[in-house]
């Protein structure tokens, strides 16, 4: 009975200490809601996005995307499958876009499984493996 009562009497103890704590931690906060202010510096002229429509040598530079722009983006049409060979044009679900054109890995023996992974000897491609089965 004893440890009841001490148990008891420390979580009620705890229970005010929390509530007291949290009181406190919602005044601290709003005490400094003047550090805030009003400043817009950063917000107020944002820095204008470099398109390669505007700025093409933008698709030149290092660590662009590719050398070609379509529709405002960076690109490379020899691989894009969104832009294969040309702006716009799309390969099929299957397909990738290997120099410019869209081929299906899965049996092209000239691109097997990847762009330029031709099969020796005539050898045929399946499943996007050379000589398969």
């Amino acid at each position: 009975m004893e440890l009841l009562k001490l148990c008891f009497i420390l979580l009620v103890v705890m229970g005010i200490t929390v509530t007291k704590l949290a009181a406190e931690e919602d005044n601290i906060v709003s005490d400094f809601h003047f550090l805030r202010g009003t400043s817009r510096f950063l917000a107020q002229s944002p820095r204008a996005t470099m398109t390669c429509d505007k700025y093409p040598r933008v698709c030149v530079a290092k660590g662009s995307p590719g050398p070609d722009c379509c529709y405002k983006q960076c690109v490379n049409v020899m691989s894009d499958k969104l832009n294969c060979g040309k702006c716009g044009y799309k390969c099929k679900y299957s397909e990738t876009c290997c120099q410019g054109k869209c081929v299906n890995p899965s049996v092209d023996g000239r691109n097997c499984g990847r762009c330029n992974n031709r099969c020796k000897n005539g050898g045929s491609c399946a499943y996007g493996l050379c000589s398969y089965g």
